[in-house]
């Protein structure tokens, strides 16, 4: 009766010996084949990979559960462009466009000197070129501009320029100050543009004495002052710059606003694309506009001053303007009311 016993203990002595060794022979064999379908392809090495999706989607998204879609969007090969195109080719288009235009003007000053009124001296007699809404609008929308185009600026150049003069904690509060007066400031430009183009947009629409002040680019080389009505040509392609690069930049920057109610991240990305290039065009545009205001040309400046200009200075930029409104017969509508865009 007791021989089966000690067989028993023996056997369960011997099995608890042996697992160590079991388990120890386990880990070192190498591990099991990839299973096979009973077609005997293997699943793992036919799936699609990561690549082939790219390919064919252009993005890897997942499953969420939760209500911000974004989250789901893994990888998106646009943004690799996106991160070129801001970090590398806008900033030097940026900086190369506005200082190429900074020194043609430079240039121009030295060489061409300031438009004056020739020979003729200033007639003494004032007329209205601005009323008080235009002018408004005009100083407003370009007080805004200047607040973006510095502000915006420093999205391509601040760390690049400024950080490194400032500092961290200083430049972090700049930039933050940036951000909060570029978009409360970004509304009133949008306004004034609306109202320019109400107001303007009449005065606008090409005319007969367009193609020879373009032919004689204005007489800023001859010397000469070719005919024009409200707006001589240069005018009308600042006009019409500050309406198309301005609506882009309202659209693009309304977009940013108020993120991802209208577009996903890619178009969120082509939208921030747009309105730097947008916003740096017109900024060197602007530049230019600023300089005949002021430094360019004799008597530019009181249009947008005081609202009036000298009847000589008039004649000289905007004869055909004066002789259509201002040398009628009695009785005929004073131009006093006509808004006109300065120079």
């Amino acid at each position: 009766m007791r021989f089966p016993g000690l067989l028993v203990i023996l056997a369960v002595w011997i099995t608890t010996l042996a697992a160590p060794a079991v388990a120890q022979h386990g880990q070192d064999a190498p591990p099991p084949a990839a299973a096979t379908s009973p077609s005997g392809a293997n699943p793992t090495t036919d799936a699609v990979n990561e690549q082939q999706l790219l390919q064919q989607m252009h993005k890897l998204q997942g499953r969420i559960t939760i209500p911000d879609y974004k989250a789901a969007l893994l990888e998106q090969p646009q943004g690799r462009t996106y991160q070129f195109l801001h970090e590398r080719v806008l900033p030097w288009a940026a900086g190369i466009l506005i200082i190429a235009t900074i020194l043609a003007l430079a240039a121009f000053y030295f060489t061409r000197g300031r438009i004056m009124l020739d020979d003729s001296p200033e007639s003494g007699i004032k007329i209205k070129r601005f009323n008080l809404l235009e002018r408004l609008t005009h100083w407003v929308t370009a007080s805004s501009f200047i607040v973006l185009a510095i502000t915006g600026l420093n999205y391509f150049f601040g760390k690049r320029l400024i950080f490194p003069l400032i500092g961290p904690d200083a430049f972090a509060a700049w930039t933050q100050w940036a951000k909060f007066a570029h978009n409360t400031i970004a509304w009133p430009f949008i306004i004034g543009v609306l109202l320019m183009l109400v107001m303007w947009v009449r005065d606008n629409i090409p005319d007969r004495y367009d193609w020879r002040w373009l032919r004689e680019l204005g007489g800023f080389v001859s010397g000469s002052h070719p005919p024009a009505l409200r707006f001589n040509a240069g005018q009308k392609l600042i006009f019409w710059s500050v309406v198309v690069f301005g609506l882009t930049l309202t659209v693009s920057g309304i977009v940013m606003l108020f993120p991802f109610w209208a577009l996903d991240i890619n178009g969120m990305q082509w939208a921030q694309f747009f309105h730097a290039s947008a916003g740096t065009v017109l900024t060197a545009i602007i530049i230019g506009h600023i300089y005949i205001g002021t430094l360019g040309m004799q008597g530019a400046y009181d249009a947008m001053g005081s609202g009036e200009v000298d009847l000589a200075w008039a004649r000289a930029h905007h004869s055909a303007w004066v002789e259509q409104e201002h040398l009628q017969p009695r009785g005929a509508a004073s131009a006093g009311t006509a808004g006109v865009p300065a120079e």
